[in-house]
């Protein structure tokens, strides 16, 4: 931003953006000094050109998610898309080394750690252990599904209608993603396609 100049947005493309038309020729910008206004622009097509870039890298992934059975697969089941399917075909293990999903979950750091507290089991935050890039993008997508929910809610008695009901959207964001590593471990252990119908069922 320019504060200084007394021009101030916010983060993202979008207020760059407004940024950029308030620095348009006739929009009151005129007092600023022709070095501010050039470097700006520097930084205009910087932001330009790498934009540009990871719309190409985002299209290359794209055909080559669809050239992958395997990753045409995982986008079956709703808030996975290419560049998630591609992260877990690059980065995650063999799942045949996970005993169950709930193992695969544990190591991406999606399941809540277990502590003891007066003879109770209690469950603590999540570790955040594992593959960073796929917990991050299996959460990402889980708060897509949600955004979605704004249109079209969900049954209140479906797992995330009642997931929804009593947690805030991130720690739900989060409980949806641990349900989503879990479907994610049988598609590719069992080598079946995505069978959990709305995947806020049950």
């Amino acid at each position: 931003h320019l504060a200084e100049f007394g021009f101030v947005t916010g983060k993202g493309r979008e207020n760059v953006n407004k940024l950029r038309t308030v620095l348009e020729p006739g929009t009151g910008s005129g007092d600023l000094p022709a070095v501010v206004r050039e470097m700006a622009q520097l930084c205009f097509d910087q932001i330009d050109g790498l934009s540009q870039r990871i719309t190409e890298l985002d299209t290359q992934i794209a055909v080559a998610s669809r050239r992958s059975s395997f990753s045409a697969r995982l986008q079956q089941m709703p808030g996975i898309g290419p560049v998630t399917a591609m992260a877990i075909a690059a980065f995650a293990p063999p799942m045949d080394g996970f005993r169950q999903g709930r193992d695969f979950s544990a190591w991406l750091g999606l399941v809540p750690r277990q502590h003891s507290s007066g003879g109770k089991q209690r469950l603590g935050r999540t570790s955040k252990s594992g593959q960073r890039d796929i917990r991050r993008l299996l959460i990402i997508g889980a708060m897509a599904v949600i955004s979605g929910t704004r249109t079209r809610p969900p049954a209140e008695s479906s797992w995330l209608g009642r997931i929804l009901a009593r947690k805030p959207r991130m720690l739900a964001a989060i409980a949806l993603a641990n349900k989503m590593a879990r479907m994610l471990w049988a598609m590719i252990t069992k080598n079946e396609e995505f069978r959990g119908g709305p995947l806020m069922a049950n």
